[in-house]
């Protein structure tokens, strides 16, 4: 669909509400991502920096330096990793990034990758600026990728929220703790997930089973290896809190028909990062923009990591994830298992 200008509302009028314009983009990452959406705003402050570009180009001046700081190459490439149904995904992180958009002045492309090392990859090729992390993912992107993270999802108390994994089994299952997976077969989600590979793999290691103890199915994500639970294809499997309320209130999920039988620390929400080679001040721009966001623009998708209620986004950095590089150490996990 072709970019379309605006005409200026009449002096006695009010002009129209911000509605930026999608359009279907060719995907960017390997391997085939579900879809890539550019969302690119045109307001009145857009209308009237044209105007000052062509005045200034008239002089000889240039507004290259002014654009780069929030519009490097004239758009901001934003991924998001695959954690839930895309169906639910999808509409919740272009409110997002809408709002990024919005802020930014600037086009605003959204993947939703197909998995996460996809995501990892991206980012570590240049194809990406901007990309939410699974906590584990972004360990990883942070050494193959040099992505800093620089936001995630508050608590209310300005704090940054978040999540337990947990392992499920059927309200009459004999299985009672970790070391009874023995001889049973457990749903995980995918390879590199920290809630939904890592986190239950070190709860085994814990509890003293072998790797093949235990017969491990990746299922393809969270909400498959619930599916696999409640259709009883699986004896256990990874249930993390933030897929439990999503599945819990979609009701997809009856807890009362289960058990936990573990449950791990709490881990930091997803991060925001940034790709560590880019320029300073968008780097910054970007972080300032994040945590300005009104909760209603960030709490769609900060819902499906169980953040209730919505709140801003809080400033986070290497350290608060710190718990998640030492899990890599333990298990000896390289870029090879994202």
């Amino acid at each position: 669909m072709p970019d379309t200008l605006a005409t200026a509302a009449p002096a006695n009028e009010s002009p129209a509400p911000f509605v930026p314009p999608y359009r279907v983009t060719s995907p960017v990452l390997p391997p085939n991502p579900e879809f890539t959406v550019s969302v690119r705003p045109f307001t009145l402050a857009t209308a009237l920096a044209v105007v000052a570009a062509l005045s200034l180009t008239a002089c000889g001046g240039s507004s290259d330096a002014a654009e780069s700081a929030t519009c490097p190459g004239g758009k901001v490439r934003f991924g998001v990793e695959p954690f839930e149904d895309p169906a639910k995904l999808t509409p919740a992180a272009e409110v997002l990034a809408d709002a990024l958009s919005e802020s930014l002045d600037c086009e605003v492309e959204l993947t939703i990758t197909e998995d996460y090392s996809a995501e990892v990859l991206a980012m570590e090729n240049g194809k990406l600026d901007l990309a939410m992390f699974g906590p584990l993912g972004y360990v990883f992107a942070s050494g193959r990728a040099k992505a800093e993270a620089v936001a995630s999802f508050g608590d209310g108390t300005g704090k940054v929220s978040s999540y337990t994994a947990g392992i499920w089994v059927p309200k009459d299952s004999a299985v009672t703790s970790v070391a009874d997976l023995k001889g049973h077969s457990l749903a995980l989600a995918s390879v590199g997930s920290t809630s939904g590979d890592a986190l239950p793999r070190q709860a085994m290691l814990d509890a003293g089973l072998k790797k093949d103890d235990v017969k491990v199915n990746y299922a393809g994500g969270h909400p498959e290896a619930l599916l696999a639970l409640a259709k009883g294809t699986v004896d256990a499997a990874e249930i993390n809190t933030q897929q439990l309320a999503s599945a819990t209130a979609a009701g997809t999920f009856d807890p009362a028909g289960f058990r936990k039988v573990w449950s791990s620390d709490p881990i930091p929400n997803d991060p925001i990062t940034v790709r560590g080679d880019l320029d300073a001040a968008f780097k910054k721009a970007v972080t300032d923009a994040l945590l300005k966001l009104p909760p209603d623009k960030v709490g769609e998708i900060g819902a499906l990591l169980d953040v209730d209620p919505p709140a801003p986004l809080v400033a986070v950095d290497k350290s608060t994830y710190q718990p998640l590089f030492d899990l890599a150490a333990t298990l000896n996990l390289t870029e090879k298992d994202v």
